[in-house]
């Protein structure tokens, strides 16, 4: 589907689960470890765009690649 040779799209796929995790740790962070409102909701934010970042790098993968 899309024309991203197969190592590339395994980079890709570790960026992805790197940013999902980040995403996981700055969540548990925000709700259970920062007392400050203000903190928590943009660390909140900031792993809200991680996990987007993480979803919208997966499709490549998930698509696969053309390459034989």
């Amino acid at each position: 589907m899309f024309d991203i040779a197969r190592l590339d799209l395994m980079w890709i796929s570790f960026y992805s689960l790197g940013a999902m995790t980040v995403a996981a740790v700055l969540i548990y962070v925000a709700r259970f470890v920062i007392k400050n409102r203000v903190i928590s909701i943009i660390m909140s934010i900031v792993a809200w765009i991680l996990l987007i970042i993480a979803f919208l790098l997966m499709i490549p993968v998930i698509g696969g690649s053309s390459h034989a």
